[in-house]
């Protein structure tokens, strides 16, 4: 071997040294030798050095196609690990296998920089992931060769340039095999559970939101991983038969493969498995802030079994708790989740906020269905009311008049609390004489908007006055569809509910284009029907008079620019004023 392998190097050597470098057809030649005898075992190290992404394309793609051809037939027989057998007497054999695992090492190694490296050429890329997915199901027995798969997810996830080139390959040709998913998961969990124990601890406190423009490296590892994850299509487990793509499928190690083994339950309880392990480990890492919100808008979906990591979000408030209402609710009406203080958290969220942000339409709505059930008690149900129609005064249009929808359903569903919107001043007179008085002052309302304990906001002592002003409102769509709460909504033969997902997508593009396509039975014109005799009516401003009224009571006149402005005052404490022509 040593004489072969010597010529053979010194006939590469001038091969190379008449041109300087290797022509395409040397390298056919050089591959051609490598597989027809080992005298030219030696033409490997010269082709692996073309294996990188700054070497010719046809060069490389010549290289890979000979290499990969060479060392297919002899993976079953290649050591797991390099041993020394470094001495005179050692066997030739060992010595052929030894360096055979360096080498093959060595191929793989350059077919993970291939296809990571954004310097590769698409098909260079192409092939080398192809190669090194034909190693990992080319072992012994045919079983799946999960080291090189591991190296090479390891390389992956701590790749600091993009991988969305090779997800994109990965997804459709390979994630589509039940074994590799299921080793997929495996690994993932293992690096996941790893890039946790680097993270420091001020990096497992809090959100990352990458705005500085630093992002250290793990960071960047839990992107990739997340960004892996959501490349993995969602299998169906209830298929009677499972895709493959090694020859044995989920069997283990050292373990002959059974009938058992390649059922669809046993694979089923596997991939189940494997899919909860990984996604639990990586839901325990320091999230950025961007794939926080990209796993709570896709979590509900696969409802993750990690309880913790969708309560924890709950808890953090704004648009994370909003996100995070999807998968909680889910996870308490079909899965006995039972989730303390939650109403008092939901009842929080309610601010103006709420109304501006990208996904209100789904939190309005899960809003509806949370305050759907006739067991809710009437404060509750009273101190949503309230708070929702107090955001009428604040929010745009479109939120003005998803609002009244839900207050209608709420009044509808919730006939105990009716009363907000027919309230009368003597009826509970048996209060104490400091909270009657309090509630017949004018302009003052006993509801507390500030108090996050729905209990203690005061709303069954208030009324619903911030509807009847939307009566009044700018927008005509809102003054009109106010309306709708005139009708007795306690009879609910006559009445239906309203369906809060056709106004959960309204914007002022929506209010604006509905409004122009109206019909106008009749145009508002900019004249009096009777000539006016006062600038303002009295019931505009209560305790104060306009009319021309000065009998026994002392008078100061101003005069100017014609008009005479007369002050009056009397015993009563409400002053009257009198404007003259």
């Amino acid at each position: 071997m040593g004489k072969s392998s010597s010529a053979s190097a010194a006939g590469s050597k001038k091969r190379k040294s008449k041109s300087g470098a290797l022509t395409l057809g040397e390298v056919k030649t050089l591959g051609e030798e490598l597989l027809s005898s080992r005298a030219h075992l030696n033409h490997a190290p010269t082709l692996l050095a073309l294996l990188s992404p700054s070497a010719p394309l046809d060069l490389a793609l010549e290289a890979l196609i000979s290499l990969q051809s060479f060392f297919v037939p002899l993976l079953p027989s290649i050591p797991s690990a390099s041993a020394d057998v470094a001495g005179v007497d050692a066997d030739p054999e060992l010595v052929f296998r030894s360096w055979l695992r360096k080498r093959f090492d060595e191929l793989v190694a350059a077919l993970v920089e291939l296809a990571l490296s954004p310097r590769s050429d698409e098909a260079i890329r192409d092939l080398a992931l192809d190669a090194l997915m034909d190693f990992v199901k080319s072992g012994k027995d045919g079983r799946f060769q999960s080291a090189i798969y591991h190296k090479f997810l390891h390389n992956l996830i701590h790749a600091t340039d993009s991988i969305d080139p090779l997800l994109e390959l990965l997804g459709p040709k390979y994630f589509k095999y039940a074994d590799v998913c299921y080793f997929t998961y495996t690994s993932l969990d293992k690096i996941a559970s790893s890039v946790g124990n680097k993270s420091t601890g001020s990096e497992k406190s809090g959100l990352h939101s990458g705005d500085d423009g630093s992002e250290d490296r793990s960071t960047i590892y839990v992107r990739n991983i997340y960004n892996t994850l959501a490349h993995i299509p969602t299998l169906d487990l209830q298929e009677s038969k499972f895709d493959m793509w090694s020859t044995v499928g989920l069997s283990s190690k050292g373990k002959k493969n059974s009938s058992e083994d390649c059922s669809a339950t046993y694979i089923n309880k596997k991939l189940k498995s494997k899919f909860s392990k990984a996604w639990i480990s990586f839901l325990k890492l320091p999230l950025p802030l961007d794939v926080y919100k990209e796993v709570l808008a896709t979590i509900h979906q696969n409802v993750i079994p990690s309880i913790d990591f969708l309560t924890r979000s709950y808890d953090i408030g704004g648009v994370i708790s909003v996100m995070a209402l999807s998968g909680l609710f889910i996870l308490m009406t079909q899965h006995g989740l039972e989730y303390p203080k939650f109403y008092d958290k939901l009842y929080a969220l309610l601010t103006p906020a709420v109304f501006m942000a990208k996904h209100r339409g789904v939190f309005l709505q899960l809003l509806d269905a949370c305050l759907k059930s006739s067991y809710l008690p009437a404060y509750l149900a009273a101190a949503f009311t309230k708070r929702l129609s107090r955001l009428t005064l604040s929010v745009p249009p479109a939120g003005a008049i998803i609002i009244i929808a839900l207050i209608h359903n709420l009044l509808r569903r919730h006939p105990s609390i009716n009363f907000l919107v027919h309230w009368e001043n003597g009826a509970n007179d048996s209060e104490p004489s400091n909270e009657s008085s309090q509630r017949k002052k004018v302009g003052a309302d006993p509801f507390n908007n500030e108090e996050c304990d729905p209990t203690k906001s005061g709303a069954m002592r208030s009324s619903l006055w911030e509807i009847d002003t939307l009566r009044h409102h700018y927008s005509p769509a809102v003054s009109r569809f106010v309306a709708s709460l005139k009708n007795d909504l306690t009879v609910r033969a006559k009445t239906t509910e309203m369906r809060i997902t056709d106004f959960s997508s309204g914007s002022y593009a929506t209010v604006f284009r509905d409004e122009v396509r109206r019909r106008i039975k009749q145009v508002p014109l900019a004249f009096y029907r009777t000539t006016p005799i006062c600038l303002f009516q009295e019931s505009d401003f209560p305790g104060w008079s306009f009319r021309d009224q000065l009998k026994n009571k002392s008078e100061t006149s101003v005069e100017g620019n014609g008009i005479s402005t007369v002050y009056t005052s009397d015993s009563s404490p409400a002053k009257k004023l009198r404007l003259e022509t």
